[in-house]
């Protein structure tokens, strides 16, 4: 216990408290009746938003290594501890997660309408989970918030989904089990290596196996230690072709779920690469043989989900599928490891969040209208719903990158970041922006601007001012991103610069390079 005070007194108490309220708060809400669980769930939700802001001026970023750093002991005699600490690029990730609840939490409010202290606990559960994987520098402590997310959102999907939403949450939870499963065989043949070449100290801490990451022997297991987390992160992005869990789980998930999986538990595959894949076999990672098959798949990955997002006549599906397509600019921009093309991912990642979540939003509140995600079904109705219409052709501009926007610049510095890197699957992706175009563009025409000729859509009212209070963030971040990112790019870039240092295997400034990682420190 004193171990305990000790450390939160040193480094802060912020991060603990980010883990611990959502947990506490999901036995409250679980346990109060269903008009007061919502209430309560948005303002813990709030509570927590407002407790990480800070983080923005409180971390230092400058360094590109952890802040915040508590160590306390969890199951000394294997190794284990409770170990947290934030950088630049899970600063955003965790900032991202806080903004995005509450908008998730009220979201719901109209829309949940049975079991909802459940419902609104598991939100809460979620969002430790969720922060959790960001902030993890224990690699067992990691692994349990990786698994304390999925069941969560397995729930959601299953009990408040759509009609086939039982097979779209077994779904969900295999592939994502069976990719955990596999990095947790890594991480535990790591633990042994290194225990091996320490001389018996056990330890899960990431900074110990990142150490011992690249000794002749865990060098020689490396192609299947890397094999296995690239597994559970690429099954998570998702990358072609392990994405076909995706469509089902967006459509048949409710909306928050699907804001959720796209804007926050999609960036964990592409977070996993950054932080562990690709740090802890760089030699593996950017060999010839993986940077080509992971090059070829992300460009599949781009043009593959923005010509199947254009044969969607269900709107919903066709967002997820765009998602598989966005996200394969990220794993681009990661293998790139130049410090525009990895930016570039970044800003991808964070951009993604707004634009697909504010668009699953609306097609959310939509569909609450007309109970109907086919694009057919509509037609005309920006002359009865015209804030609707207008704030969906935004978002969609905003998803296409339109210069201005969000989108924009996280898609031009990842392609200026790869073209020298590979120029030719850079330029086959570019021409994904130009689907990406078609497919969005099309179905604006479709839904909005066509003839007013169905009497159903003569009546839908047009959006309430609890859910443009929802959108209202998202559409700031966007214009934010899209108009000034230096503040994020500038938070970012140091953290960027170490995993660009890292993957090259050259040494980092001002830090000792040790006998067992030698040049790949």
């Amino acid at each position: 216990m004193e171990n305990f005070l000790v450390s939160i007194n040193y480094t802060g108490w912020i991060l603990h408290v980010l883990l611990a309220l959502p947990l506490a708060g999901a036995v409250a809400v679980a346990l109060t009746s269903a008009a007061v669980a919502k209430r309560l769930a948005l303002g813990i939700t709030i509570i927590e938003f407002l407790l990480s802001a800070p983080l923005w001026f409180m971390v230092n970023t400058a360094t590109g290594t952890m802040e915040l750093v508590a160590t306390v002991p969890w199951i000394p005699q294997w190794g284990i501890n409770y170990a947290v600490g934030i950088d630049g690029i899970s600063l955003m990730m965790v900032l991202l997660t806080t903004m995005l609840m509450p908008l998730c939490v009220l979201g719901s409010f109209s829309y949940i309408t049975h079991r909802e202290p459940g419902y609104y606990a598991l939100l809460l559960v979620l969002t430790t989970g969720m922060i959790g994987v960001f902030v993890a520098l224990d690699m067992f402590l990691f692994y349990v918030f990786w698994e304390v997310m999925l069941v969560p959102m397995y729930f959601l999907i299953g009990i408040w989904g759509g009609k086939n939403r039982l097979y779209a949450a077994l779904k969900f939870f295999v592939y994502t089990m069976a990719g955990s499963l596999l990095m947790l065989v890594a991480i535990i043949v790591m633990v042994r290596v290194a225990a091996v070449m320490g001389g018996g100290k056990v330890s899960f801490s990431y900074f110990h196996l990142l150490s011992y990451a690249q000794t002749p022997i865990m060098g020689r297991l490396a192609p299947w230690l890397f094999l296995a987390f690239f597994l559970a992160f690429a099954i998570k992005v998702p990358i072609f072709p392990f994405h076909t869990w995706l469509p089902d789980a967006h459509v048949e998930a409710p909306t928050a779920g699907s804001v959720i999986l796209a804007s926050v538990l999609l960036k964990m595959g592409t977070y996993g690469f950054l932080r562990f894949a690709v740090p802890f076999f760089p030699n593996v990672a950017f060999s010839s043989g993986v940077t080509t098959v992971v090059v070829s798949l992300a460009v599949i990955g781009i043009i593959y989900g923005a010509l199947v997002a254009m044969v969607q006549p269900d709107i919903k599906k066709l967002v997820a599928y765009s998602s598989v397509s966005h996200l394969g600019f990220a794993m681009l921009g990661i293998w790139a490891a130049s410090i525009q093309g990895v930016q570039g991912a970044l800003m991808v990642m964070i951009g993604h969040g707004f634009s697909t979540g504010a668009l699953f939003f609306l097609i959310g509140m939509i569909y609450e209208r007309r109970h109907t995600r086919e694009i057919d079904a509509y037609g005309g109705i920006a002359k009865v719903v015209p804030i609707f219409s207008l704030i969906l052709t935004f978002v969609a501009l905003a998803s296409i990158g339109l210069p201005g926007l969000n989108g924009f610049v996280g898609e031009f510095l990842v392609l200026i970041g790869s073209f020298q890197q590979f120029p030719i699957a850079t330029g086959i992706a570019t021409t994904g922006v130009i689907f990406a175009a078609a497919y969005l563009l099309w179905a604006l025409q479709r839904m909005i601007f066509n003839k007013l000729d169905k009497p159903d859509n003569e009546t839908i009212p047009d959006l309430t001012r609890r859910e443009l209070i929802v959108l209202v963030p998202l559409l700031i971040g966007i214009v934010w991103m899209g108009l000034y990112p230096k503040p994020v790019l500038d938070r970012m870039e140091p953290a960027a610069r170490r995993y660009i240092l890292t993957a090259k295997g050259m040494p980092i400034p001002g830090e000792a390079v040790t006998p067992t990682r030698g040049a790949a420190q």
